[in-house]
């Protein structure tokens, strides 16, 4: 059963919820993990961007489905996929969602990370895939990021 954990209080801006979500990738793929991260197509493209120039000292390997030039082998051996949806991949290390409902196949994965800003309507929206993921008897780990900074 996936082992799932909600990160709240990641700032007010998509903006800091994305870099959030750029130290956690550095930190997977510093732990070989393989990641799949799943949001809209507008999100993603902030993020490919960010992936690009997070850090001027390292590059942190990923891959865009979708985008031209982008193989299934480059897929395969990508340790960062960004998806629309649910991509099957050989990996299911690590899911993080930066959609606004669970995604479908979310339960193949280890682990599934959500990261919730301040914002009203992105804590409600995580109020509702905690409900969700309760009703499917799965159990939630929470990390307040506020309480982490202190």
């Amino acid at each position: 059963m996936a082992e799932i954990a909600f990160h709240f209080n990641v700032g007010e801006a998509q903006a800091e919820k994305l870099h959030y979500a750029c130290r956690l990738l550095r930190k997977a793929v510093a732990a070989r993990a393989r990641v799949v991260v799943v949001a809209d197509a507008q999100i993603l493209r902030q993020l490919d961007r960010l992936l690009w120039t997070f850090s001027p000292l390292e590059f942190m390997p990923h891959c865009l489905v979708g985008h031209p030039g982008v193989t299934q082998h480059l897929l395969d051996l990508s340790p960062v996929i960004l998806c629309e949806e649910t991509v099957q991949p050989k990996h299911q290390d690590v899911m993080l969602n930066l959609q606004a409902e669970v995604p479908s196949g979310f339960d193949r994965f280890r682990r599934v990370i959500e990261i919730v800003s301040l914002d009203a309507i992105d804590r409600g929206q995580a109020r509702s895939r905690w409900k969700r993921y309760t009703e499917l008897g799965f159990t939630m780990t929470k990390h307040d990021i506020a309480l982490q900074g202190a």
